[in-house]
């Protein structure tokens, strides 16, 4: 996922990590591509293993809100794989939109073929390498399709820029670009507020 979303940012940006996680993300960005970076993840674990990293991060629960930052303060927001986490991604999109110029969200996809075969022949809530806790476990809150996502950002006036749809391994396929919500386990959005 690295590869794809380092080409959207520009080299010296300012940009703000939201679930940044243990700061890999971030550490090559700010190694390849000299950005101006701050994170923020909710787990002290997380926190330390970014910090171990050099990298400027806060402690800050994102479903608390996104007040202490300023409109358009960064260049880029960036949230991977962890909307889904929150209690309301509808209002921490409409946070992202309003702190960053330009905003890049990754989401995984529930409707794949592979976790619909799974529910539909198992019955059970489907694991797999781009969804993989069981259902008692997830830290996913909000299991959603790309469609889904696609109509909360078109409600929202959201502009999706760009989007690159992949396999959880993150190489992308001929079935997954012509049928998204069946074949890609992962999106990646560039976002910007409609204008």
């Amino acid at each position: 996922m690295y590869k794809i979303v380092s080409k959207w940012i520009p080299k010296n940006s300012h940009i703000l990590d939201l679930g940044c996680g243990d700061g890999s993300m971030l550490y090559e960005l700010k190694k390849e591509l000299n950005v101006n970076g701050l994170g923020v993840d909710i787990s002290e674990e997380n926190i330390q293993l970014s910090l171990a990293k050099s990298l400027n991060v806060i402690e800050q629960d994102i479903d608390q809100g996104l007040s202490n930052f300023e409109d358009q303060s960064f260049d880029l927001v960036l949230m991977s794989q962890s909307i889904q986490a929150l209690k309301r991604p509808d209002l921490a999109l409409s946070e992202i939109i309003r702190i960053g110029k330009e905003c890049i969200v990754s989401i995984p996809n529930f409707a794949n073929l592979k976790c619909r075969l799974q529910l539909f022949i198992t019955g059970k809530m489907p694991v797999s390498s781009a969804l993989p806790h069981s259902w008692y476990s997830t830290p996913n809150l909000h299991l959603c399709s790309l469609k889904d996502f696609e109509t909360l950002c078109l409600d929202s006036n959201i502009v999706i820029s760009e989007k690159k749809l992949i396999k959880a391994s993150g190489n992308s396929t001929f079935l997954s670009n012509l049928f998204p919500n069946l074949f890609a386990e992962i999106a990646i959005y560039k976002l910007e507020k409609k204008s």
